[in-house]
């Protein structure tokens, strides 16, 4: 055989054979858009098309992601086999970075969630709140209050309110980042300030600066679900 035909031979199979892809910022995949950002977070809000894929990309931060809607992915993390998950409507998890991964939705819907960073993990670690902050369901008037985990100093709790139903007065001492789960319509009458209406779509994100005390009023015309992310 001559040299010419083993080389076309060569060039073609190096051609067919499957590229490494080199992974990306977060900052950078097409699939995450960036919607808020301070000291505290960057928050994005992500969505991956049925049957498609995210890019290889970093997290170099821990972050806790928000599901918009019920979910079936393949969490393929570079280094390691694939891991099939299934995800509720609002459920919130937890994951420390440092590595690279790929999503895949294998179902026939759009996979949303929030996706949020928490910037100040190198500082906070896994350093709880206060024991009688950590857990628990509080039953409210017309709704529940539960606190699903508490990682890197980071309460997150997930709150449901009937129409008419009540938060009653508490106090905000700490900063909050607000994630809607459903459309919503609140009313909050803050202490020494009055009243105002809160309108949220679902998947909108809200930052509080805290040092206040409210009660909190569904105003809106059916169920307001939220998750609330509380910072030391």
């Amino acid at each position: 055989m001559s040299v010419l035909p083993v080389l076309v031979m060569a060039v073609f199979l190096s051609s067919s054979q499957p590229k490494t892809s080199q992974p990306v910022e977060i900052t950078s995949e097409p699939s995450h858009h960036l919607v808020l950002e301070n000291h505290y977070v960057r928050v994005f809000s992500v969505e991956v098309a049925a049957r498609s894929a995210t890019l290889l990309h970093r997290h170099r931060h821990d972050y806790i992601f928000v599901s918009l809607g019920p979910a079936q992915i393949s969490n393929e993390v570079e280094g390691k086999p694939p891991a099939e998950i299934k995800l509720a409507d609002g459920e919130a998890r937890f994951t420390q970075g440092n590595f690279t991964h790929l999503v895949r939705n294998t179902s026939n819907q759009s996979f949303r969630n929030i996706a949020i960073e928490l910037l100040q993990d190198e500082k906070t670690g896994s350093v709880p709140l206060p024991s009688d902050d950590t857990r628990g369901l509080q039953v409210l008037k017309g709704g529940t209050e539960q606190v699903l985990f508490v990682k890197d100093g980071v309460k997150v709790s997930e709150i449901e309110l009937q129409i008419a139903g009540v938060e009653p007065k508490h106090h905000h001492a700490n900063k909050e980042l607000m994630i809607a789960l459903t459309d919503l319509v609140l009313r909050s009458d803050v202490v020494g300030k009055g009243a105002s209406n809160l309108e949220m779509k679902a998947g909108e994100v809200k930052w509080m600066e805290g040092g206040f005390t409210h009660t909190v009023t569904n105003v809106g015309q059916g169920p307001a679900k939220y998750v609330t992310l509380e910072f030391e």
